[in-house]
């Protein structure tokens, strides 16, 4: 964490808090510039003796879209009760700036996986039913493509594992069955540990620069492959894990009247065969990484690829092996993990515990 010195009256010198913010909200003290991805610039503040967040997306051509994004999540997500977001206090879209309110977080319980999964479920229940105004701005969610499963079998091809028959079919299916899965559910985008704020009173997400609209299962299968856009993978015990995915089910039926939509085994599939879930946001859609791995490692977080990769073909394996719509898959990913921990002994799996946010 980084700190800017304050004026005299408390305001970091290049703080944008804008005219229109100040009218509004009143002058920002006190300001400390905090740790952040070169996406953004955030600084807390005190706001009329309470604290707040300021945050400014920067960075790239993209910014007014990962503002825009960010704003209409968190004023749809407003709606939830218990609330699954800080307050929003104040924007400036000019400035590219928001203003939340500051909430405590404290470490995660061992047990985070149930509370987190279950305040997932109430976020993306935000947006079942479409609010007054007409659809949610924001996108769809952008599953896997074509490129991804011509990648995953070359992979497999040069790993020397055997494709079964039927294989290729079955991941053209699965596309199919992701691209049309029910749901317009208000979708995080990067649920990672790190963007879920633990408080006394539950749980906030925040950084919602790449919502979009889809299938909650998307998302809860992020418990099962590990957090597949995220720098913490984890391999959480089953026993916690089918806790997670209960008190989810439970929470999505409380807030619609039916059990969640779609299929969870294919949405871990589909983050199985997506190269881009190998690597850190900035260096997603322009390189085939799947190609890369033969050759070689590189890491990221937690683990390294090849590590992400050989744990998420086993719970693929594991997953489809009584799927007789995915069972080619099966068989591939199971063949495959074991070229890999054959070639590469050294692949340990993921931690089980959370690490520290920091």
């Amino acid at each position: 964490m980084s700190s800017e010195l304050p004026d005299r009256l408390g305001r970091s010198p290049d703080l944008p808090f804008t005219d229109a913010l100040r009218d509004r909200l009143g002058p920002a003290r006190n300001a400390v510039r905090l740790s952040s991805s070169p996406r953004s610039r955030v600084w807390r503040v005190e706001l009329r003796g309470a604290p707040a967040v300021v945050k400014q997306a920067v960075d790239g051509a993209d910014a007014d879209e990962r503002y825009a994004r960010e704003v209409a999540a968190l004023r749809l997500a407003s709606r939830v009760t218990p609330p699954v977001v800080p307050r929003l206090l104040g924007t400036d879209p000019l400035a590219r700036v928001l203003v939340l309110e500051r909430v405590d977080h404290r470490r995660p319980a061992p047990d985070w996986v149930v509370g987190y999964a279950a305040a997932l479920a109430r976020l993306h229940a935000a947006t079942v039913s479409a609010p007054a105004g007409g659809t949610p701005p924001l996108p769809a969610w952008p599953g896997p493509v074509p490129t991804d499963i011509d990648s995953f079998l070359s992979l497999a091809d040069r790993l020397a594992a055997p494709v079964p028959d039927g294989t290729a079919a079955e991941l053209a299916a699965l596309l199919h069955r992701l691209g049309s899965a029910p749901g317009n559910a208000l979708l995080h985008g990067d649920p990672c540990p790190g963007n879920d704020l633990h408080a006394p009173d539950g749980i906030r997400f925040i950084d919602f620069e790449q919502s979009c609209l889809g299938n909650g299962l998307t998302e809860l299968a992020y418990l099962r492959v590990g957090f597949p856009t995220c720098w913490c993978v984890t391999a959480t015990p089953e026993p916690l894990l089918r806790e997670a995915e209960a008190a989810y089910g439970r929470e999505w039926e409380a807030a619609t009247g039916s059990a969640p939509p779609g299929d969870l085994v294919d949405a871990c599939a589909g983050w199985l065969v997506r190269g881009d879930a190998l690597v850190q946001r900035a260096h997603r859609g322009a390189t085939d990484h799947l190609a890369r791995l033969p050759d070689e490692d590189w890491g990221w977080g937690t683990v390294t690829a090849r590590q992400r990769l050989a744990y998420r073909l086993g719970v693929v394996a594991r997953l489809t092996a009584d799927r007789d719509d995915l069972r080619g898959l099966s068989r591939l990913a199971d063949a495959m993990r074991a070229r890999m921990l054959g070639r590469w002994p050294g692949l340990t799996p993921p931690p089980h515990e959370r690490p520290p946010d920091d």
